[in-house]
């Protein structure tokens, strides 16, 4: 069948019935800027194509199913997502160890990284030169467990990452139960720390291994209740959700400040930084729970710690931040900005908490930490519980 032109050919199916394109909020259609990319993509790429086949076989049903089919440009546009998010995630990590050597030369008044602009291509040249270096693996070690636990855990720091949104319009996953799913993937860390310490077959991995599990458990369980109060809130588990409820009133830094203060410390101590990072301790463990591993395992194992990090701040600006919306604007405003700006923005400001932290504090005790967790966090936590299930009890009259 003749084409007048490539554009007579490119008949997509209508966008509004495709579930990787727009989802519905409050009566609008928030949009997927990389589908509307992967669109316009196949439309260049799609069309030279069917342009091409039909010209070598005038009147095939190929070209026609090229462009009158919407899995391609499905297919393009989740390539694009993850590829965009991962490679944000990835220079966002590299940002944070950056400005985290930065703050910590500055309290500390020594000079910081010096190669590059700033100092910021140091951590290149770290990464490379921990890429050179040699593999050894334990001769006495179970290879199973010592190669897998970590790979699993690195995999699913990554996994998380990937399913934080930039923005209302810069996901990969919509998913109604988001948070929930989050919090699952996390909880997979301890037991993989675990294995991989007493994989290794030495006893200062696996007390480091005992002592992360430990710790973990005792920090997740205020952890899931914060999530617990934040939904109920926001009326959904869904990190989008989430987000605009907080655009359509207030942060939720205001009445659950008790959560943002728990999570917060939580949050430090699940990202096994200062001061609580007994597990790894390495003045009396060497690296703890990592003893054994070197070379660019070691090196993941680090970047993996800084995408924890990267998500624990994330989830700190999506639940009591509002996301990626700036307060005292109205949302009409904010749609010509650019809100994946303003979300890394409030999530580097965050981690300068963090970093902070690490300044200020000491290293702590074994029990002092489990103490802080059971004793403190989780009242503390039960506590916020108790205040959500107020204000929702009291209609929103406090909203």
């Amino acid at each position: 069948m003749p084409y007048d032109s490539i554009l007579n050919w490119i008949k997509f199916t209508d966008p509004m019935a495709n579930p990787f394109y727009p989802y519905i909020k409050g009566g609008s259609a928030v949009y997927n800027l990389p589908y509307d990319i992967g669109h316009k993509l196949w439309e260049l790429i799609g069309g030279a194509i069917a342009w091409l086949v039909n010209l070598l076989f005038p009147g095939n049903g190929v070209s026609t199913f090229l462009v009158g089919n919407d899995m391609f440009v499905n297919l393009i546009s989740i390539v694009l997502m993850v590829v965009v998010i991962f490679a944000v995630g990835f220079i966002v990590n590299i940002t944070m160890i950056w400005e985290e050597r930065k703050i910590l030369g500055r309290m500390m008044d020594r000079r910081a990284t010096r190669i590059g602009p700033l100092g910021y291509l140091q951590n290149i040249a770290d990464g490379l030169k921990t890429f050179l270096k040699e593999h050894i693996t334990p001769a006495k070690a179970d290879k199973k467990g010592y190669m897998w636990a970590v790979t699993i855990l690195i995999g699913t720091s990554v996994l998380i990452a990937c399913m934080i949104p930039l923005s209302d319009r810069w996901f990969i996953v919509d998913y109604g139960t988001g948070l929930l799913i989050i919090f699952g993937l996390f909880a997979i860390a301890p037991l993989m720390i675990l294995v991989a310490g007493w994989s290794q077959n030495n006893k200062y991995s696996l007390i480091g291994g005992m002592r992360a599990a430990a710790q973990m458990v005792a920090y997740e369980v205020p952890i899931l209740l914060v999530f617990a109060s934040v939904s109920l809130l926001a009326g959904s588990f869904n990190i989008n959700d989430i987000v605009h409820a907080q655009a359509n009133s207030t942060w939720y830094i205001v009445p659950l400040f008790l959560g943002f203060i728990v999570f917060i410390v939580s949050a430090i101590a699940e990202a096994e930084r200062i001061p609580f990072d007994l597990p790894e301790a390495e003045a009396e463990l060497v690296e703890g729970w990592q003893t054994e591993y070197s070379g660019m395992k070691w090196g993941l194992i680090m970047l993996g710690d800084y995408f924890r990090g990267y998500i624990a701040c994330a989830l700190i600006v999506i639940m009591f931040l509002g996301g990626w919306y700036v307060p005292f604007i109205s949302v009409e405003q904010q749609a010509s900005w650019l809100p994946e700006i303003v979300f890394l923005l409030k999530v580097f400001l965050v981690f300068f908490v963090f970093a902070w932290v690490r300044a200020a504090h000491c290293r702590v005790r074994t029990d002092q930490i489990l103490n802080i967790g059971w004793k403190v966090l989780m009242p503390l936590a039960v506590i916020n519980l108790g205040i959500t299930v107020a204000i929702l009890l009291a209609g929103g009259i406090l909203w």
